[in-house]
């Protein structure tokens, strides 16, 4: 059985078929956050160790870490800015950490201060980021997400994505890197703009775990982007996705409609052991009375924000789905 195995200082978690799903935290990133990415050029940390906490809080298995500030030169800004957003959430929190950058000398300094095993998001198919972050991987002895575009883009084939995926996997099994250190991302579309686009990675999810045998993550919002009420899509496909094969995603664990999906999936597929989680987390649930909703409508954004294509794994993923803020 694959087993992807992170870690920090304190704490070891496994991401695999057979144990819970991995809740990976997305808010520590300043993308589309302008009084983050603000704060964070002025050197202010607040808003980060708040998030830090608030996802631990919720339950996040592990939390992704990005300090892509898109407003100053990411490859002279953005190492000593990782390296001291890395260096707060590690000393307020004992989960795992997702290195969250698409400049390699970023990357390497988080690296150099990381504790435990940290999870590197991310390399693509392309040549050069291949031989940028491979060999990175291997050096640390970490894993590494695999998002499945290359030097052609993203296709809409899920057939081409999953090749693209398949290379990665060689590749880094050629750098030494065990496929059980791969996790791939086969990118999910949004639904509202491709009405197909739950079939697709539902058959790419089973085809990743059946065929390469590997772990799996996403950026879980980008099925709903356009759509009203998006969390409630958004909580139908994760179990759905479960069941498909996912064993991680990128997500915001302080939605409680996304986080009960998560927990009820780990419970009907057998990962909730006595269902002892579920019931920590719901045993002095109160239903809302008859009648009332369980939250209210969110509403959709009125036009996608440009996502500059350039920033980490999450941005690759939103330059692919056309941009979007983080829900």
């Amino acid at each position: 059985m694959t087993r992807t195995i992170v870690a920090s200082a304190t704490r070891e978690i496994v991401i695999g078929f057979d144990q819970p799903f991995c809740v990976i935290g997305e808010r520590i990133n300043p993308t589309g956050r302008k009084k983050l990415a603000a704060e964070m050029i002025a050197g202010s940390f607040d808003t980060v160790i708040k998030d830090a906490l608030e996802q631990a809080a919720c339950g996040a298995t592990m939390l992704d870490v990005n300090a892509g500030v898109t407003a100053v030169d990411p490859n002279a800004t953005e190492p000593a800015l990782l390296v001291k957003t890395m260096e707060i959430v590690q000393g307020i929190v004992d989960l795992p950490l997702s290195i969250d950058s698409s400049v390699s000398a970023a990357i390497e300094a988080a690296l150099k201060v990381a504790k435990g095993r940290p999870l590197v998001n991310s390399v693509t198919g392309e040549e050069e980021k291949l031989e940028a972050i491979l060999p990175l991987c291997r050096k640390y002895n970490v894993p590494v997400v695999a998002i499945s575009n290359d030097e052609t883009g993203i296709s809409m084939d899920p057939d081409v994505r999953f090749a693209v995926a398949k290379k990665i996997v060689e590749r880094a099994m050629d750098h030494g890197i065990k496929p059980e250190d791969v996790v791939v991302d086969p990118l999910v579309m949004p639904i509202g703009a491709l009405g197909d686009a739950g079939r697709q990675v539902f058959a790419l999810l089973r085809r990743l775990r059946e065929e390469l045998k590997v772990n799996t993550t996403c950026g879980l919002s980008n099925i709903s982007f356009g759509l009203p009420h998006r969390h409630g899509i958004n909580a139908g496909f994760i179990p759905m996705v479960i069941g498909a094969g996912m064993t991680s995603a990128i997500m915001n664990p302080t939605r409680p409609q996304e986080m009960e999906a998560v927990r009820a999936a780990n419970v009907l597929n057998g990962t909730d052991p006595n269902c002892m989680t579920w019931i920590r987390s719901y045993k002095d649930y109160v239903a809302p009375a008859a009648g009332q909703p369980h939250a209210a409508p969110v509403a959709a954004p009125a036009a996608a924000p440009s996502a500059g294509g350039r920033r980490g794994g999450r941005e690759a993923r939103r330059a692919a789905m056309g941009g979007g803020d983080a829900v």
